[in-house]
């Protein structure tokens, strides 16, 4: 089936005399302005184009067309990408067009020229050639570049990070001895017009004993250079050609040949202030033999306009030759790829955020490695391990899932110092931040202490339910309760933990309980079904008549104590999702009281199939006839409703 373009400009204009978008082609502005020029004689075509100042922008080649870039801002930019392969046609039907001679042809003599359409035409494929400059804006992140941040501990890592990153998510602290980041932190840098992916890693130490931390710090980070481009060597200027830089800089050349890294001297501000001199600074740095440094601050932001000259070159270039090899695909670049059809979104489809939380030593960061099926985080028997709250993108069965990792340390007790202050403050964030909160319990202390959970625990569960936040709970270490000479305990513990679960936690029925063994593999399918399951009742909507009906059924069954006093419900209805947030309209004065909130709320949930999230009843006075035209809003019963409307927290981050 073919098309033309340009006929259907012609007909839209000779019908609504307007251009696509519903604007006049004259009233356009901008670079595309020059290309396209509506003529004044009102018998003359839609347009005249000058193919002269067109395909000088262009690419072509064995007769192949590149979009020009400084059409994006034209109305006919959308059609132009839709059919990208035009320019070749017109060059195989009528060459004399682009020759160069700069003759306008008007829309009469386009007409003459019929395009392929994406689902099957006659000419042959068109492949598109990019060049020079990249909109990153529109490009896919799956596609974009990474660029690893390393150096010796205590050096500005991960300062730098959260400075490309734009936010402070990575934990800054001044420890000489010792580091703060262990994990791999990944994010979208955005530094002028440049998006690629960023890591901060852990400091590296080169001599580190075997099987500390530090040595499997190190481990991580050479097996995460295998999937890096590029890399910034981050040295402090303030003390200096450090030896263990040197021996970083050996180690780099030996796990990454094929990387040339940029030396950044990070600190300069000191520099600046007077105190030593950049130029000598910049010649120790070359000892290290990778080029010209570059002096910056990641702490003020001081030389991000140089960083951004040297990583510029090396991004667009990788980028031109990944676009180009991936032309005959959708590489996901322009705006055929981000123009959707208009529509309601379907809220269970949107990214689901996740946040694995718990107590120390519960085997969080195992599990997370064991959904992921790669060694993701680092783990070991320490307690503590996990600093930083590592945000992680996969995808499970055509969904987008967001997974978050969180240090164990989730209440202030006063006595944490340092990193483990920040910690805690950052697993609160992350629990807030979350849609879906997996609370990871040890099925070996729950043995030991002879109850489900600690005190701890139960506040942790407490506060994601008052949150509105989706809850399931996960009994990990299955494994050891099969060694145990009583062989009765696997059992005793499946039968009970999900019993007293729903005793301590009474606001939410239903909370699904996952038995799983991280450290084996088991059990990671029926946790993401469970969290799936979860998310999807948490973004459910249900139709006002279709909960009238079921109102009137619940109404008949519910036994009420004094048949004056009965609340008559007008009607009800969902005025949000996220959690599913419900108002009865009550007529009079009369109120609902906790018993009908709760016989609500619990019909609700069996009747629809709702448990393991919070649901919100909000209830409203209709004013009786006559009785003016104010409706009077009453508060809700419970703590939940209260906060409900004005809960901004369970929007997307």
């Amino acid at each position: 089936m073919s098309h033309s373009w340009v006929r259907a400009l012609s007909s839209r204009k000779r019908h609504y005399g307007v251009g696509i978008l519903h604007r006049s082609i004259s009233s356009s502005s901008g670079s595309c302005c020059s290309h396209f020029s509506k003529v004044n004689n009102e018998n003359n075509p839609l347009f005249t184009v000058s193919f002269r100042s067109l395909f000088n922008n262009a690419n072509i080649i064995n007769g192949n067309t590149l979009i020009p870039p400084d059409l994006k801002c034209c109305p006919l930019a959308p059609r132009w990408h839709l059919y990208r392969g035009y320019g070749s046609v017109v060059q195989q039907k009528m060459p004399e067009l682009v020759s160069g001679s700069g003759e306008d042809v008007t829309s009469s003599d386009l007409e003459q020229l019929d395009f392929c359409s994406d689902d099957g035409g006659t000419d042959k494929k068109v492949k598109v050639v990019y060049e020079k400059p990249i909109d990153f804006t529109k490009i896919d992140t799956n596609l974009l570049p990474t660029v690893i941040i390393v150096g010796r501990p205590n050096v500005g890592k991960s300062a730098l990070y959260n400075r490309l990153i734009r936010r402070r998510e990575a934990l800054v602290y001044n420890t000489p001895d010792d580091h703060v980041t262990r994990d791999i932190r990944e994010g979208i840098a955005k530094l002028g017009d440049l998006r690629f992916k960023v890591l901060d890693s852990a400091g590296l130490e080169t001599e580190a004993a075997s099987g500390s931390i530090l040595q499997r710090t190190t481990s991580m980070t050479a097996n995460v250079l295998a999937r890096t481009q590029f890399a910034v060597f981050l040295i402090d200027v303030r003390a200096g050609l450090h030896p263990l830089d040197l021996d970083v800089g050996k180690w780099f050349r030996k796990h990454a040949p094929g990387i040339k890294p940029i030396v950044a001297m990070n600190k300069s501000e000191s520099l600046c202030d007077g105190v030593g001199s950049i130029s000598d600074a910049a010649d120790e740095a070359r000892m290290l033999g990778f080029g010209d440094p570059i002096a910056i601050s990641a702490e003020t932001g001081l030389g991000m306009a140089a960083l951004h000259d040297a990583l510029q070159p090396l991004i667009e270039d990788y980028m031109l030759q990944v676009l180009n090899n991936n032309c005959d695909q959708d590489n996901g670049y322009g705006p055929s790829h981000v123009d959707d059809v208009a529509g309601e979104v379907d809220e269970s489809k949107l990214p689901l955020q996740l946040a694995i939380i718990g107590r120390p030593n519960v085997g969080k960061s195992t599990l997370l490695n064991t959904l992921l099926q790669e060694e993701r985080v680092l783990v070991g028997p320490e307690v503590g391990l996990t600093r930083d709250s590592v945000r992680t993108q996969f995808q499970y069965e055509g969904r987008t899932i967001y997974l978050v990792d969180t240090a164990g340390w989730l209440q202030r007790t006063g006595l944490e110092k340092g990193p483990s202050s920040l910690s805690v403050m950052q697993s609160r964030k992350n629990l807030m931040r979350a849609q879906v909160v997996a609370l990871v319990l040890d099925a070996e202390e729950v043995v030991k202490a002879r109850r489900s959970m600690t005190h701890a625990e139960v506040v942790i569960a407490r506060r994601a339910v008052e949150e509105g936040r989706g809850l399931v709970v996960i009994v990990n270490k299955m494994d050891l309760l099969k060694g145990k000479p009583n062989s009765t305990l696997f059992d005793k513990v499946m039968e009970a933990v999900p019993l007293e679960i729903q005793t301590v936690i009474p606001q939410i029925t239903g909370i699904p309980v996952v038995f799983t063994s991280a450290l084996e593999g088991r059990g990671r399918i029926a946790v993401m079904r469970q969290v799936i399951d979860t998310y999807e009742k948490w973004c459910s909507r249900l139709s006002t008549s279709r909960l009238n009906r079921w109102l009137r059924k619940v109404m008949s069954r519910h036994s009420w104590k004094d048949q004056a006093a009965q609340p008559k419900i007008k009607y009800f209805t969902q005025v949000k999702a996220r959690p599913p947030t419900f108002v009865a309209f009550t007529s009079g004065k009369t109120q609902l009281s906790e018993t009908d909130l709760r016989f609500l709320t619990k019909s609700l949930k069996e009747d629809f199939d709702l448990g393991g999230i919070p649901i919100r009843i909000m209830q409203r006075s209709v004013p009786r006839k006559g009785g003016g035209n104010r409706s009077k809003s009453t508060p809700s019963a419970g703590r939940m409703a209260e906060r409900s409307l004005s809960d901004k927290r369970t929007a997307d981050v």
